[in-house]
């Protein structure tokens, strides 16, 4: 790509003759030149004069006739041209060519009429040829040249045109619109290039960095074409440019000088190259063709071919000797004369190092082992925002992070590290660049495409990767390479329900009056249990002869009791011995039996719907119920997914319409009275445009969040919505993975780096590269800190916490109740009166007067005993003189067999086997 300006050029003529010569008319010889230059070049005249001033003062009774024409590049001819012509009338001896290119026709002029020709470089071709060779060695294959003037900026366009390896792009002064369309370049360049002045170099550069464009030092190179680097302002900013300096020894060879040689400040390599070329066509036509100057009165030529030839051989061999020379460089098969000017290649990276030299226009020598570092590819490479494929980073507040270089924002994701992983192996530097307008790309009606792909077909990118599918929309824009990631669907992403904790939940599985219908019915069976069995006449209380020992009293508070017992497992007791309260009790453990099962069954019912997530399981699902509402990303691929399946669903209809309602016979067979396609995605879509598309995926994400009763579906990537789950506990995945499709590289159509891509790209897979970054961004750890909603857990305390709660709740009514029962008991306690008596072997002692209620106690117990047995003793009076009491002497009724008294043992057992206890005191109270 050449940035070519056309310039239309006017012709002038201006005779002149040397009038510092010394002229002797017997040996006096008279040279005419033509010096055809570019109306660009308004100082050659200058030049040329100062040159045959030098020239003059070594040849003596030489006579100049120098002759300036402009060239005209819209002529096609040159030959004719007057001022040629009238220049030809009065004699020329050689014709000095100093034009940009070697025109043909001027050339070709010079041969028609058999005048010597040369050609002569004076512009900047020369210096920029040298870049040229510089940047070959470095391996580099395009440039961007940033010269100081427009003159230079045509100049450098013509030898690229005629002369030129390098893909190059040339730019004169900089200004804001020359940066703006630098950054626009594309593809992005290798290497810049400038070639100017000390001081022009300083206000380039200086007007460079402003605009930005310094983002990578190492690409820059400059070539100084003056002495005064030491002005050279911009050394210690960016030590990374390499600079070519002209070397102190070109003064001296183009001066023809033995090393070293003092060099002047207005030191001009053109200057001295111009002197030096008259100086050597002038030795060798005054040696060679001392006679030789062609005239013609009306333009026709008069050839003598023998001197023609003899001319034309001897301007050969003078070229020769010349290409020998040091201070000339004729380049192989090339006329063209250009000065030797030799280069100091200086690295500043290496303090300010000579690390070579550019010698002959074309060699490159490095110094010792000094080497160039390889030259990187660069390329521009387009992304766009998805997690986590590639998304800016951010800091905790949402502002994107920048570059503190080049300020442009920071990329992760996993497009970005594998696109860094293609830049080590494939030994390239880019830049990421992301669309104007759009995303990944959309066509519009007019066919045109924004985004990614959109950036591909105009060349704003090299390649693009990003999660872009491969589909055959973009397929007929661009190519794609090998797959780089695994088949990608679209997948249904749902809110797991929010579960409502409760201590109490288990009992919300029955309703509250089905719990007051329970009581009531514990409470109604113990009143009934308690009726009958007091009103009952066979029952324990009423009929103690058929149950002559002790049996279970049910009174009020029994009754209650059992009712309670009986609604456990372990069961309530004893049960009441009359056939109608029994006939209760059967009823009402029927009862309890069937209430318990209910209950178990609904509270596993009840847990185990609790621990469902999703209340669908699959697209169908979805979109046949009207609750959940669901949405995607507004014109992303899912949404066109959902367009493209309803516009195929209202085709196959009108197919199926218009062939049932066909007038033909054979149609016949077609006519149902139902439509036999389900109209799935007419209704998706319907019922997505009504929830409004979102934004982006965020956004999506967050809708759903926001749903704490599982009420609303996101529907997008399946790859980013299990990159979502595997980062949010609260999300779920629904249903399978549906209209699957790869995601690739997208370059330009026809790029050379398809293959190397696609190499590459398989190379990494049998690396397994990709397995090892897929885990890296669809880790599940994150997940381990989840709570386990599995359908293999167990009850949660949350949900039977109330159960440990109640009997806590009983622990705790028990031990106040024990309280209370110690405290009533020693209230009762106190206020009883005791009558201590004596025991029963001191009777017969006489008794000892003391106050101790305890033993007045003893002497009350033994007196209530012999009162109830009715026994003969002693009076009171007679004990006291010492008399002894005996028992069993005079008896009213018998002893009662439930007591034994005396001093042996008599098992009332052996006489009663309906006892099982032995009495050794009367069952009733003695108080």
């Amino acid at each position: 790509m050449f940035v070519v300006c056309l310039i239309v050029f006017g012709m002038a003529f201006r005779p002149t003759a040397s009038t510092n010569m010394t002229h002797q008319a017997q040996e006096s010889i008279t040279i005419g030149i033509v010096i055809v230059h570019e109306k660009e070049q308004p100082d050659i005249p200058t030049m040329v004069a100062d040159a045959l001033k030098k020239v003059s003062a070594k040849y003596n009774g030489v006579e100049f006739k120098d002759y300036y024409i402009v060239y005209d590049r819209e002529r096609l001819q040159f030959g004719d041209d007057e001022r040629f012509c009238d220049a030809l009338s009065q004699g020329i001896s050689m014709l000095l060519d100093v034009t940009w290119i070697d025109s043909r026709y001027i050339s070709g002029a010079a041969e028609t009429f058999g005048i010597p020709y040369f050609h002569v470089d004076l512009s900047i071709q020369t210096y920029v040829k040298l870049m040229e060779s510089f940047l070959l060695a470095r391996a580099g294959n395009d440039v961007v040249y940033i010269l100081p003037t427009p003159e230079d900026v045509d100049a450098t366009i013509y030898l690229l045109i005629a002369d030129s390896y390098l893909r190059a792009i040339v730019f004169g002064e900089l200004d804001e619109d020359t940066v703006t369309r630098i950054k626009d370049l594309r593809p992005y360049p290798s290497f810049y290039a400038i070639v100017a002045g000390t001081m022009q170099m300083n206000a380039i550069l200086h007007q460079a960095i402003d605009g930005g464009l310094v983002r990578k030092p190492e690409k820059w190179n400059l070539l100084f074409t003056d002495l005064q680097t030491d002005k050279y302002a911009h050394e210690d900013t960016f030590p990374e440019m390499h600079r070519l300096l002209l070397d102190r020894s070109a003064c001296c060879i183009l001066m023809q000088q033995s090393a070293p040689c003092v060099c002047p400040e207005s030191f001009d390599p053109m200057h001295v190259h111009l002197a030096n070329i008259l100086d050597a066509i002038v030795g060798w036509s005054i040696d060679t063709v001392p006679t030789h100057l062609v005239r013609s009165l009306n333009c026709t030529p008069q050839l003598d071919q023998e001197e023609v030839a003899r001319i034309s051989t001897a301007r050969g061999d003078l070229l020769s000797q010349m290409a020998l020379m040091t201070h000339f460089w004729i380049a192989e098969d090339y006329s063209l004369i250009r000065p030797n000017v030799n280069l100091s290649i200086i690295s500043s990276a290496k303090t300010n190092q000579i690390i070579g030299s550019v010698a002959q226009g074309q060699s490159v020598v490095l110094a010792g082992n000094e080497t160039f570092q390889p030259s990187k590819r660069f390329f521009r490479v387009g992304t766009t925002e998805s997690v986590p494929w590639a998304y800016r980073k951010r800091d905790a507040g949402g502002k994107v992070l920048r570059n503190p270089i080049n300020g442009e924002p920071v990329w992760e994701g996993y497009c970005i590290d594998f696109l860094h992983q293609l830049s080590i192996v494939m030994n390239f530097d880019y830049d990421l660049v992301s669309p104007r307008n759009g995303t990944f790309g959309l066509r519009d009606p007019d066919g045109r495409w924004d985004g990614l792909v959109g950036d591909l077909v105009t060349g704003e990118i090299d390649f693009a990767i990003a999660s872009l599918k491969m589909t055959a929309e973009r397929e007929e824009v661009v190519d794609f390479v090998a797959p780089y990631f695994e088949q990608t669907g679209i997948l249904i992403a749902m809110r797991k329900p929010v579960r409502e904790t409760s201590l109490f939940k288990f009992m919300t599985v029955l309703r509250l009056e089905v719990w007051l219908s329970i009581l009531l019915a514990i409470v109604a069976t113990a009143v009934m249990l308690w009726l009958l069995d007091k009103f009952s006449p066979y029952s324990a209380k009423n009929n103690k002869d058929a149950y002559p020992y002790e049996c279970r009293n049910f009174t009020l508070k029994e009754s209650f009791w059992f009712a309670l017992t009986s609604f456990t497992p372990q069961g309530g007791g004893e049960a009441p011995k009359a056939l109608s309260g029994r006939t209760l009790v059967a009823a009402y453990w029927l009862f309890v039996v069937l209430m318990l099962a209910t209950f178990t069954a609904n509270l596993a019912a009840f847990l185990t719907v609790e621990r469902m997530q999703t209340p669908v399981q699959s697209l169908e699902q979805l979109s046949r119920q009207s609750r959940i509402k669901y949405t995607v990303v507004k014109d992303s691929d899912t949404h066109d997914y959902f367009r493209n399946m309803k516009n195929a669903e209202d085709v196959l209809y009108q197919m199926w319409r218009n062939l049932t309602l066909s007038s033909g016979n054979d149609q016949a067979q077609y006519r149902v009275w139902d439509y036999p396609i389900k109209e799935q995605y007419i209704n998706i879509l319907s019922a997505i445009e009504s929830a409004e598309p979102v934004a982006t995926a965020a956004d999506g994400f967050r809708r759903v969040n926001e749903h704490l009763d599982a009420d609303f579906a996101f529907i997008h990537d399946s790859a980013e919505i299990r990159y979502e789950i595997s980062r949010n506990c609260n999300f779920t995945e629904v249903g399978e993975v549906f209209a699957e499709q790869p995601y690739g590289i997208a370059v330009q159509q026809g790029s050379h780096l398809q293959d190397e891509l696609s190499y590459f790209i398989l190379e990494l897979q049998k690396e397994r590269y990709f397995e090892s970054l897929t885990a890296k961004f669809w880790n599940n750890s994150a997940r381990s800190q989840c709570p386990n909603t599995d359908d293999s857990e167990g009850i949660t305390l949350e949900s039977l916490g109330g159960v440990f709660i109640a009997t806590l709740v009983g622990l705790t009514l028990a031990m106040i109740t024990l309280l209370g029962e110690v405290i009533y008991y020693r209230r009762k306690e106190s206020n009883r009166n005791f009558i201590k008596v004596a025991p029963f072997g001191n009777v017969d002692r006489p008794p000892i007067e003391r106050s101790d209620k305890r033993f007045a106690l003893k002497e009350k117990s033994i007196a209530a005993v012999k009162h109830l047995l009715d026994l003969d003793s002693t009076p009171p009076g007679n004990r006291a003189h010492g008399g002894a009491m005996k028992i069993g002497t005079k008896r009213e009724k018998p002893i009662p067999k439930e007591i034994t008294i005396g001093s042996k043992f008599v098992s009332a057992a052996e006489k009663q086997q309906k006892l099982s206890y032995i009495a050794i005191m009367p069952r009733n109270p003695i108080h």
